[in-house]
């Protein structure tokens, strides 16, 4: 789908379909308005006989109206004019899209980025419109043999103002809002494969193919590189699988010294069955998003490398299945990691801390500037936080903010958890360094403690996307998240 950016009135504009706002009240926003005095009170009438009240999200679509050289126009609902904030916006325009997805219209004229929000910009609402319009559309089917009959695609979204100083910046918030949307998309396609197909080997693969299409470094290691290197804690998880394990790493070079890169680590266990630690039946099939982190990594390269951001980024995701099996490791193992330090396991399902912590001990010889580990951690952070925001803990202040700020702009929502030194006295062990676990209470930030423990020669963050990695129920499938922060986070760091 294609966006485009341009000036124009709403009476004026021909096209398949134009899309205004009414606020409750029936109160019409300044485009609407300017429909409606064109049509003679067209609009005007039919709000007065009742079928539609403008509250936030509701839709009501209208064709040939008088004088107006658009087919149809699509009112939205903005809810009240004093309450109209982020939220509303972002449920207006979702709510818009996928109506307009309804109906056979190939291109649209948006004029909902006009409409007045405190303290959001032209920039803010041009990227919100185009991420949300590319979820609307987005369409996972290549593993049915017969994919379900949808109307005729959404080709072109044309976002009009009335202010010229809006279109610069404008334009660059589509580009921008582009590259997000596709990388968006590159995460949610390797989340919602299945598990038989989206192993290490074609995580690695995917990354080979992302090297070259980016002019990207690539590197991948196997199981006796790794070996060779110590990591015992990652080797751990991944003996009960058939599957070869695969350390990936990609380096973009966005600047021509070489600057201390950005390092992300992406959590990439394909799927997650507990080990000898086994999960309950129910829902386990949901395990096998527990590579979006690894996903989020290589769609946050792909929106990077796409607007070809002025910085370095390296991108570095341990990917395995975690099976039960003869040659599984049990409760009760004691393995020592990259880093010389030995762990006892006692419980396999807590692995995803295990190939982290490998990781991050390799990030180490990048010199990094910082480093950001995603994983789908813990089931205490859904407890916690619920589907709403990621977990965020960091050893520096400093970082954390810039996450925090990134996630606010970009509304990809995070919530900062302690990380104090009081917790980590949860994760003695009698017979090791540490355990990998912590008991049953503050499951979030003892995994936290436990990475931190990894992580004492770099500025580093930490983020728990259990809850915000994938929908469940009818809605199955990856979101996406939190490609939207970190490319923020990236952006701003660039500007900096």
């Amino acid at each position: 789908m294609d966006f485009a950016i341009k000036i124009g009135a709403p009476d004026k504009l021909r096209g398949a379909c134009s899309i205004v706002g009414v606020f409750e009240s029936r109160k019409l926003s300044e485009p609407a308005r300017i429909i409606d005095d064109a049509s003679k009170g067209y609009l005007s009438d039919i709000l007065r006989q009742g079928d539609m009240e403008g509250k936030v999200g509701t839709t009501l679509l209208l064709h040939h109206i008088p004088d107006i050289p658009s087919k149809r126009v699509l009112l939205v609902g903005l809810g009240k004019e004093k309450d109209f904030n982020d939220k509303a916006y972002r449920q207006a325009v979702s709510a818009a899209f996928k109506a307009l997805l309804q109906t056979r219209a190939s291109d649209a004229n948006f004029f909902l980025a006009d409409v007045p929000l405190k303290q959001r910009d032209i920039n803010w609402k041009v990227i919100q419109a185009v991420i949300l319009a590319s979820d609307a559309v987005y369409r996972f089917d290549r593993l049915k043999s017969k994919p379900e009959k949808e109307p005729p695609p959404l080709n072109k979204i044309t976002i009009v103002v009335n202010d010229p100083a809006s279109l610069s910046a404008g334009e660059k918030a589509i580009n921008q809002g582009t590259a997000i949307a596709h990388g968006m998309a590159m995460a949610k396609d390797l989340g919602n494969l299945a598990p038989n197909i989206c192993t290490p080997t074609y995580l690695a693969e995917q990354a080979t193919d992302m090297a070259k299409a980016y002019k990207l470094k690539v590197s991948v290691l196997g199981a006796k590189d790794m070996e060779k290197l110590g990591m015992g804690a990652f080797l751990a998880v991944a003996r009960g699988s058939h599957q070869p394990a695969k350390l990936i790493v990609l380096e973009y070079r966005g600047l021509p010294k070489m600057e201390n890169p950005i390092v992300l680590v992406g959590k990439g266990v394909t799927f997650d069955t507990g080990g000898v630690s086994l999960k309950p039946a129910a829902e386990m099939d949901e395990m096998k998003f527990d590579m979006c982190g690894a996903a989020s990594v290589l769609g946050t390269l792909t929106a990077v490398a796409e607007m070809k951001l002025p910085l370095n980024l390296v991108g570095i995701i341990p990917a395995t299945e975690n099976m039960p099996g003869g040659n599984a490791t049990k409760p009760g193992d004691v393995v020592t990691s990259m880093s010389g330090q030995t762990i006892e396991i006692l419980n396999t399902d807590a692995e995803g801390r295990l190939i982290l912590c490998d990781a991050l001990t390799y990030a180490e010889r990048y010199k990094p500037d910082v480093v950001i580990d995603i994983a789908t951690l813990t089931g205490a952070c859904v407890i916690a936080l619920g589907h709403v925001a990621s977990g965020l803990m960091s050893n520096n202040g400093q970082l954390a903010q810039e996450l925090i700020e990134a996630s606010n702009t970009v509304s990809d929502r995070v919530w900062q958890l302690p990380l104090w030194d009081d917790y980590q006295d949860l994760l003695k062990s009698n017979f090791a360094d540490m355990a990998n676990i912590g008991g049953r209470w503050a499951g979030t930030i003892t995994a936290a403690c436990f990475l931190s423990r990894f992580t004492e020669k770099y500025a580093w963050a930490h983020l728990d996307i259990a809850g915000t990695a994938w929908k469940s129920g009818n809605e199955k499938g990856s979101t996406g998240r939190p490609v939207p922060l970190l490319t923020q986070f990236l952006i701003s760091r660039a500007k900096a």
